[in-house]
């Protein structure tokens, strides 16, 4: 699928609010809400947009502490790792997990109520074929963003 100008600035700005009205994005990029309804089909039809999502505040529903976990398992076996995988994708206190390149196999993100339920969903999702993993407890969430860089749209900083 090639993507214009007009694409790019509609999909930086529906990554920033999906729920903004028609009107609004067309009045923003040049066109009517019926041609943003249009070029809005096509890019979800494509997949270029995945999916539109609320996104919440942690603390307010009870997950305060974001950690982020380097993991190591015993071997390579790929069944330890199927069975890995297959813990964080159910369970929805991971946030993100990345298959990685080095020392360590994965970076789990958790979020948890606090330490105390951190520990006890950490010793339950890495289980025996876990070699070692190290928590790295947030201090202070910076910058958490799911916005991808638009080609040929700048974007300030989100949160």
């Amino acid at each position: 699928m090639t993507l214009d100008e007009i694409d790019h600035r509609l999909l930086n700005l529906v990554q920033a609010d999906a729920a903004r009205p028609l009107h609004e994005l067309g009045d923003a990029i040049g066109l009517s809400p019926s041609a943003v309804q249009r070029r809005l089909t096509r890019l979800r039809a494509a997949g270029v947009i995945r999916a539109e999502v609320a996104v919440l505040d942690p603390e307010t529903l009870g997950a305060g502490m974001t950690s982020v976990i380097l993991v190591a398992l015993i071997d390579d076996d790929e069944k330890h790792h199927t069975g890995f995988r297959e813990r964080m994708l159910a369970e929805p206190r991971v946030q993100h997990c990345y298959s990685i390149v080095g020392h360590w196999d994965y970076v789990v993100v958790l979020l948890t109520a606090d330490l105390k339920a951190n520990r006890h969903l950490s010793r339950r999702l890495f289980d025996k074929h876990v070699k070692r993993f190290e928590t790295l407890p947030a201090f202070e969430v910076i910058k958490s963003s799911q916005a991808v860089p638009v080609p040929g749209v700048s974007r300030g900083s989100g949160r």
